[in-house]
């Protein structure tokens, strides 16, 4: 969720035009889109607001700078430095064969390959989810399979219901994408991640799936809420049908989330799940029992203004234990409870604080 973006202008289709000579300069990321935005016309990834009666598809190459700073998207100029900003080398429009061609060719259902689906959240632009994805794969493991849902925000924030209609409109679409993907790649992990209403959409999808006896894909999927902008009795009620998820399905919260406190108001000061305060006893004893792993992120630094991107800090520094050693990939996001992730003042090999206590060796 973006509410203000200062007084800079926001990005536009133009950013991502291919800017000549960037593959001698960085090494560039692929990352695959799976949208139901429109396109204006069918030979161009010139992506509207406007809602696609079917899946459209294309893939980026992004160039990640050597200066790259963890967290921050380096926005490109014009011309784009490839030296200094992120920059697109070139783009392709893929049909849905083409694209499935993309992610085979990448070896997406080999054994120990991993695949990462990135469903954006409420006023975020088409360039402003790819470019976030691109951080986010740079910050954490280039060698994952990157893939943008993009679904059609009107960008605005004064267009919270319409965003929430054109959220509701992508469900089936995120739904069938899941089964199709999960077919395509039968050995490999898939993650999927989805931030603030972007996390809505990507609970209700999963809710379809259980109705449609997709039970096999729900055991395929490792999923993460980030600052996740669901009423949080909503959510009592789409995990029901749900049921408990193995690994246990995570949820990244924020007590002083100040977007989902903006998001709250709008919806009539209904508690939203991205800002749940762990130390509750209910709230401990309901994710044990729904088999969710609640973390309290509070502690990382945001650079948002509105406390609502610390998922980004998490994954890159979690990445970065893991990398060291510090971490055993995995740890503390396979037990069901509520935590608060902390690396100082807490031993390296257990960031994860438990009801008071570091959390034990699994």
């Amino acid at each position: 969720m973006i509410l203000l973006i200062g007084c800079t202008s926001r990005p536009d289709m133009d950013i991502l035009a291919a800017s000549p000579g960037a593959k001698a300069d960085a090494k560039a990321l692929a990352v695959y889109v799976a949208t139901t935005r429109q396109r204006q016309s069918p030979d161009r990834n010139d992506f509207t607001n406007r809602r696609s009666g079917a899946l459209n598809y294309a893939q980026y190459s992004i160039s990640v700078p050597p200066s790259h700073v963890p967290g921050r998207i380096e926005w490109p100029g014009t011309p784009a430095d490839p030296a200094t900003a992120f920059t697109p080398v070139g783009d392709r429009v893929l049909t849905q064969a083409a694209f499935e061609a993309a992610l085979a060719g990448r070896g997406c259902g080999a054994a120990g390959a991993t695949t990462a689906v990135f469903v954006h959240g409420y006023n975020t632009n088409f360039p402003e989810a790819l470019f976030r994805l691109v951080q986010i794969t740079a910050d954490t493991d280039p060698r994952t399979i990157p893939i943008l849902f993009a679904w059609p925000s009107d960008a605005s924030a004064l267009a919270y219901v319409a965003d929430q209609d054109s959220a509701m409109y992508s469900r089936d679409y995120l739904a069938d994408f899941l089964v199709r993907l999960t077919r395509l790649c039968p050995e490999g992990g898939i993650t999927l991640v989805g931030h603030s209403m972007g996390g809505w959409l990507t609970v209700e999808a999963l809710r379809q799936l259980r109705l449609a006896g997709h039970d096999a894909v729900l055991r395929r999927l490792r999923v993460a809420l980030a600052s996740p902008d669901i009423d949080v009795e909503v959510f009592r009620t789409q995990m029901k049908v749900i049921g408990p998820l193995t690994p246990p399905m995570i949820v990244l919260v924020s007590r002083d989330d100040r977007a989902l406190s903006v998001s709250s108001r709008l919806a009539g000061a209904r508690q939203r799940l991205g800002r749940i305060d762990v130390a509750d006893p209910e709230v401990q004893e309901a994710a044990r029992a729904a088999n969710l792993n609640i973390v309290d992120i509070s502690d990382l630094e945001a650079s948002d203004g509105f406390n609502h991107d610390r998922y980004v800090v998490f994954a890159g520094v979690y990445a970065k234990l893991a990398a060291r050693g510090a971490v055993t990939p995995g740890q503390g996001l396979r037990q069901a409870g509520a935590f608060v992730f902390r690396t100082v003042g807490t031993a390296l090999s257990s960031p994860f604080v438990l009801a008071g206590r570091a959390l034990s060796p699994e």
